[in-house]
């Protein structure tokens, strides 16, 4: 497989055009859709217990090899892509229910209504999900065919490697499935045994307010390599940003008198670094955010206004998604229109998706715009670090802002604008899993049309079980509990009661869409800053030290004038075990979801501390480095 291709014209995927394989079966649709019901289930349970999600594209290839080619004794490559195109579709659609849905029980419950039903959860989460595909449809030629070589998608180009890897054996397979069981024999001593500490911190002495830290896991690292050093480092800038400069400088005013700042009820002087971050410097990442998601889709327009030109020549002149060439036939347009209109009509006329005309309209404009975006960001950092939830806040910001214009500001107002953010949030994540998707395909050689088919149908098995697991969570441990702090909601509950009580923190938000034009104003690109700031800098911090590594061989290659075949060989041997790093931490990362759910402690009641994590980490850059720094050839 050839990389680093500029031209969609010049690329070869691993299975050619007129080569066609089992691709769309029931062995694969069967498979694909109950790991998109355990991905769902379980990345629910750890999204509301640490508020983030885990990516299931990679851990679903995986499973599907071992399942296909180990027990079926079947080879094929782009069934076994269809597995991971439907299963993954859990995950994501998971993703997007919980970061908002919960606030809904929370507010219900509070008002003495009950709970939601499960019927209305469950059309929310569908309208979303299915929203999420089709927006993404007419948008794959833009952002997967004609930025090929441009846009990285590193989870997309991952999980491609899996797949190759288990596709040819040989030195492949061996250097991606090391790296998987190194990934998964790390998080299950860190998160099974407990035996170490998954995130380490220190404050700088002297530097009231300022601190570091890292999540020292395995996929971190991994995406690190992957993404390489530019983009580690636009984020590791953007969190600098946040943890040296803003948070040490809101702690110093704070501690000027007994100064109390909405959204927390409390002083600054009594929330530390970590209470700071959560109340304060969010709303300034989601305003950088949502600068940057402009910035980039008005950037983007003209492709995207181009893309949409020639999809509807396709059509009216009779191509529509029927092309000859099977790597390159898009779902009908005809279906997508029909598809999308239909689903925003149910959304305007249904009373169990509580959104009104205006809401449907909202979601219509803004479920595409953040659909593109999305798309963008994880083809730029990975679905990983793809901020929806910061998405998802300017979304409700604007909503709640014209709800309460038109006098909807009760009630029912904020469970519309809520419903409309957790549409636009699943339209969101979707749109990023399935470009992630797309770009797998495109790399081994997929049908579009036929992944795009395998989406929506993950997308319904996971609405259809989506709203038992958030009520049967619910009526466990109660959202908002010790248990399930379920942190994206929350905060989404605190922005849309700010704006319909007239005390949202403007100040934060602005000051985000400030340093966002600043950085753009620089050069710089704000989309990884944004991301960086949005997003605590433990994430940024081993994605960096992985980046390092890539840079180092990166700049060899460049000084050999990308001539030096060993040196693209290390590079090529590193994203390989990168990838399995992911898929090892992935993989056992559900495990110890399902395993908390049915209350099972594995913990050997030792803890090493952060030394002993520390110690791990270094050990486990220096597998990555055996294989692809230092490794021989």
């Amino acid at each position: 497989m050839s990389k680093g291709t500029s031209s969609a014209q010049e690329f070869k995927p691993f299975i050619s055009a007129d080569k066609v394989l089992p691709e769309f079966t029931t062995t694969s649709l069967i498979l694909g859709i109950l790991l998109a019901i355990v991905f769902g289930a379980a990345n629910a349970y750890l999204g509301l217990k640490v508020g983030m999600t885990i990516s299931a594209s990679i851990p679903a290839a995986v499973i599907s090899m071992g399942i296909i080619r180990g027990i079926l004794k079947k080879e094929s490559i782009l069934e076994n892509n269809m597995v991971q195109t439907i299963g993954s579709a859990g995950e994501s659609l998971a993703a997007g229910a919980i970061f908002t849905l919960p606030a809904l029980y929370i507010w219900t419950q509070e008002w003495g209504m009950g709970t939601p039903s499960l019927l209305s959860i469950t059309a929310i989460a569908l309208c979303g999900g299915i929203l999420g595909v089709l927006f993404m449809v007419p948008l794959r030629k833009a952002l997967i065919v004609k930025e090929h070589g441009v846009l990285p998608y590193p989870e997309g180009t991952a999980c491609a490697e899996v797949l190759l890897a288990g596709e040819e054996g040989g030195e492949k397979a061996k250097i991606t499935f090391a790296g998987l069981g190194i990934g998964a024999l790390y998080k299950f001593i860190q998160g099974g045994f407990k035996l170490f500490p998954g995130e380490i911190e220190t404050t700088i002495p002297g530097y009231k307010g300022a601190a570091i830290g890292g999540d020292v896991m395995p996929a971190l690292l991994g995406v690190g390599f992957i993404i390489g050093p530019r983009i580690s480092a636009y984020m590791l800038a953007g969190a600098v940003i946040g943890w040296f400069g803003l948070i040490p400088l809101i702690t110093n005013i704070g501690s000027m008198g007994n100064v109390i700042m909405y959204p927390a009820s409390v002083p600054i002087s009594e929330l530390g670094y970590w209470g700071i971050w959560n109340y304060y410097i969010r709303y300034v990442g989601a305003g950088a955010v949502a600068f940057g998601g402009i910035f980039s889709l008005i950037k983007s327009l003209p492709l995207i206004v181009q893309t949409f030109k020639d999809a509807m020549k396709d059509y009216s002149s009779g191509v529509g998604g029927s092309t000859n060439v099977r790597t390159d036939q898009d779902m009908s347009m005809k279906i997508v229109l029909i598809g999308s209109l239909a689903v925003v009509l149910a959304m305007m006329m249904l009373p169990i998706i509580p959104v009104g005309f205006a809401g449907a309209l909202l979601i219509a404009i803004f479920g595409f715009f953040f659909a593109t975006v999305s798309s963008r960001i994880v083809g730029l950092v990975g679905s990983s670090s793809n901020p929806v939830s910061g998405m998802t806040i300017a979304t409700l910001i604007i909503t709640a802002i014209i709800f309460k214009a038109s006098g909807n500001d009760g009630q029912a107002g904020m469970i519309g604008t809520l419903t409309v953010g957790a549409v636009i949030c699943i339209i969101a994540a979707m749109a990023g899993d399935t470009s992630q998707d797309l770009k797998t395909g495109f790399l081994v050689g997929a049908t579009p049309k036929k992944q795009q088919y395998g989406e929506i149908i993950g997308a319904i098995a996971s609405a259809l079980a989506i709203g038992l697991v958030l009520t049967l969570l619910n009526k466990a441990w109660g959202f908002g509990s010790s248990e399930l702090p379920a942190p994206q909601a929350t905060l989404m509950r605190l922005v849309i009661e700010g704006v319909m009580g007239g005390n949202l923190p403007w100040a934060l938000v602005f000051t985000g869409v400030g340093l966002g034009v600043a950085v753009e104003l620089l050069g710089l690109p704000v989309l990884p800053i944004a991301i960086g700031l949005y997003l605590p800098i433990h994430l940024s911090t081993p994605i960096m030290v992985g980046g390092v590594i890539r840079g180092i061989l990166d700049k060899k290659l460049e000084k050999s004038n990308g001539e030096d075949k060993g040196i693209k060989a290390k590079i090529d041997s590193g994203i390989l075990f990168a990838s399995g790093l992911i898929a090892g931490e992935g993989l056992i990362g559900i495990l110890l979801a399902i395993f908390a759910v049915f209350g099972i402690n594995l913990a050997l009641g030792i803890d090493l501390g952060q030394i002993g994590a520390l110690a791990f980490f270094a050990a486990l850059t220096y597998t990555l480095m055996r294989n692809s720094l230092l490794k021989k050839n």
